[in-house]
């Protein structure tokens, strides 16, 4: 409701609202302006009023005029005006005497200014008054459509709504990432707001709220996008709230729901791109990996990387976010070091697909250290990234916006490579793979030197060899453990052409291929090259080899 001052009011009428005796404009708010001639008018009033009168009922005793001006008083009545010419000629001083020991401003409406001129002065001060918080509000809500286009949409919606109401704003995304505040020393207000928001347990529903919060009365909104908590915004207005304000706070919800909305899009569609780039390099095929990670507008893969194995009810529905703490928390508890680099590198990583039912990660090594920002692309790979079940367990556990609740990180096992080679990520695969499904709930297992640094180059000298397939003598000789007439029959050769090509790869590796260990990492080594899958899968999403 818009709110009309006396002294606005008295300024517009000026001698035809005048203050008895002559002094300044009382500093009181009008609801309205009332003409009753009741001895007790208050059924009919509201509070706030300026009730005007020709003065019967104050034409009374000293004790009557006392009695009829405290109900008034009593039911916040603003003020009383006495309009001359109609019988009272003048003030009675019993009357003045009464409403200066209530506190009740008195006004004097001169003789020929009739009520209906103050009533109409009134509400014409209402209705511009109304268009100018119109235009103000309209000029606020383009303001913030705007601020809802620029880069980093939820701060510059967070400070246009601050700015506007006064106060201070911030936004609480529900995926732990960091708060939007402004203004940014408003920052002793985010540990206890936190707290707040925790404890009212607002995700997952349309709702709001409103508490104190040193010393400030807080309006919070939970922000939904479709059937998700993006996150929750808070204003701590500098200020009364007038309709037009929370009016311009839900236009902020209204914005921030859209920007999370196109936000888990952007998302879901980046990450079925890294899934593409993944699987291709899972299954060895660095070339198409690195061609496809080109095309899709994803960061070039580097040479030195690690590979993260994850298993665990629903963790395809993890965000990488998610991800990264989980796996974080399973290195502290496991090892009880600090994986402050490991949930950066997880953070960062932009290829992450589902094979076997496990969750993998390739990790960048040659950034390791680095606390730069987390890749844009990948979020969770299933049907619905950060579902509101997660968020909604999270919110009532009070374990804190990024993992789920259940168990915590002991919904999950993982086990993570030393650092390798790209060529020596396919290999490595089946040893992670297998050392996290061995792993015990809420533990983190390292597979250290997966694959001898050599294997590559061994693969590499094989493979250059033009005369004869020595890969395929190599890889068919190693499948049946070195026995001579089951390899040579297998590949249709003499046993004595067999011994010269496994010579020939013997001399070339400067190994001996009946040394277990060379024979173990070779065998690693080869399978990355010697894959022929005609259809991998990744999610929703077929790549035809």
């Amino acid at each position: 409701m818009v709110t009309i001052s006396l002294a606005q009011l008295q300024e517009r009428l000026g001698s035809d609202l005048q203050s008895d005796g002559g002094g300044r404009p009382a500093r009181r708010d009008l609801t309205g302006v009332h003409i009753s001639e009741l001895d007790d008018p208050t059924p009919y009033l509201g509070g706030g009023e300026l009730l005007l009168t020709t003065g019967i009922p104050v034409a009374g005793t000293d004790e009557h005029v006392r009695r009829y001006v405290r109900r008034l008083v009593d039911h916040g009545v603003a003020a009383l005006g006495l309009g001359l010419g109609a019988g009272t000629d003048h003030v009675p001083p019993h009357l003045a005497d009464a409403c200066r020991e209530a506190g009740l401003a008195l006004l004097i409406v001169p003789d020929g200014t009739p009520f209906l001129q103050v009533s109409r002065a009134y509400w014409d001060l209402v209705g511009r008054t109304e268009q100018a918080d119109f235009a103000a509000n309209l000029g606020l809500q383009t303001s913030l459509a705007r601020a809802a286009t620029r880069p980093g949409a939820a701060a510059s919606v967070v400070k246009a709504l601050a700015e506007a109401l006064g106060g201070w704003a911030a936004y609480l995304p529900a995926d732990g990432t960091p708060e939007s505040l402004w203004p940014p020393t408003e920052t002793r207000v985010l540990p206890k707001l936190r707290e707040e928001t925790a404890r009212l347990n607002l995700a997952g529903t349309h709702a709001a709220a409103t508490f104190p919060l040193l010393g400030t009365d807080v309006v919070e909104y939970s922000i939904v996008a479709g059937r998700r908590t993006a996150g929750f915004l808070a204003v701590g207005a500098g200020r009364a709230l007038r309709p037009s304000d929370r009016q311009l706070m839900l236009t902020g919800c209204m914005l921030l729901s859209i920007t999370a909305q196109q936000d888990w899009e952007l998302r879901r569609a980046n990450a079925l791109l890294g899934a593409t780039a993944a699987t291709l390099l899972l299954h060895g095929y660095i070339d198409a990996a690195r061609l496809a990670a080109a095309e899709l507008g994803l960061p070039p893969l580097t040479e030195r990387v690690r590979v993260l194995a994850v298993t665990g009810e629903q963790v395809d529905l993890l965000t990488t976010e998610e991800l990264a703490d989980a796996v974080a928390a399973m290195a502290a508890l496991s090892t009880g070091e600090d994986a402050a680099e490991l949930r950066r590198s997880i953070r960062r990583s932009s290829l992450r697909c589902t094979l076997d039912g496990l969750s993998y990660l390739v990790l960048d090594e040659s950034n390791a250290g680095a606390d730069g920002p987390a890749a844009p692309g990948p979020t969770a790979t299933g049907p619905a990234a950060m579902g509101p079940a997660a968020i909604g367990k999270t919110a009532q556990s009070g374990s804190g916006p990024g993992l789920p609740a259940e168990g915590g990180p002991g919904r999950f096992a993982a086990a993570v490579s030393g650092p390798v080679l790209l060529g020596q990520v396919a290999g490595s695969v089946p040893e992670v793979g297998r050392a996290c499904r061995r792993a015990s709930p809420g533990q983190l297992v390292r597979v250290e030197n997966v694959l001898d640094p050599r294997a590559e180059a061994w693969v590499d000298a094989l493979t250059g060899y033009t005369r004869a397939d020595l890969v395929e003598t190599v890889r068919c000789y190693l499948r049946h453990r070195g026995q001579w007439e089951t390899t040579a029959r297998d590949l249709q050769l003499h046993r004595n052409s067999l011994r010269h090509r496994i010579e020939i790869a013997s001399r070339l590796i400067g190994e001996d291929l009946d040394d277990p260990d060379v024979a173990a990492n070779l065998w690693l080594a080869l399978r990355g090259v010697t894959a022929h899958p005609s259809l991998l899968r990744t999610n929703s999403t077929e790549i035809l080899l």
